[in-house]
């Protein structure tokens, strides 16, 4: 799947909101927990880890919604750290349960914004590509989600969300 676009777009995004900031700061720490805890929302949407409950999985539209709020974060992760040069979703394969796949992706966002490599920030790339395989998304839904979400965070910011 390529990538460019999305970057522009959060790239614009990213701009947008920065600009209607009173404050200028660096907010990569923030962006970092943010994904972490978009993560942890997806997870919890999915609900393959509570196996306590017989409560099945939310809706697939909520799940793919809370999928592409971690996109919008990793996008705005690697811009940055000039990781945008990453023109297509990097290939690769994981393996596990989507529990499995979870624990790994938290383990694989750590790694990168420790080491703030393109071969750590790959990583997290085919993680969530992982997820995205197990939940059945395709790059087509993916991106129309993203597009559709990133409408909402701009309305969300001129509203004072």
């Amino acid at each position: 799947m390529q990538l460019s676009k999305l970057f522009t777009m959060q790239r614009e995004l990213d701009l947008f909101i920065q600009n209607n900031r009173e404050e200028k700061t660096d907010v990569f720490l923030e962006k970092g927990l943010a994904l972490l805890i978009e993560l942890a929302e997806l997870a919890n949407e999915t609900r393959c880890f509570k196996f306590w409950s017989t409560k099945g999985p939310s809706d697939d539209a909520v799940i793919l919604e809370e999928y592409v709020d971690s996109i919008h974060f990793l996008l705005s992760l690697g811009i940055e750290k000039d990781l945008h040069t990453l023109t297509n979703w990097p290939e690769g394969e994981v393996e596990g349960e989507l529990t499995q796949l979870f624990l790994e992706t938290t383990a694989a966002i750590h790694c990168f914004l420790n080491e703030l490599s393109m071969t750590a920030y790959e990583k997290v790339w085919i993680h969530y590509g992982a997820i995205a395989k197990k939940l059945g998304f395709t790059n087509e839904d993916i991106i129309g989600a993203y597009l559709a979400k990133n409408e909402e965070n701009y309305n969300r910011q001129k509203t004072g969300y």
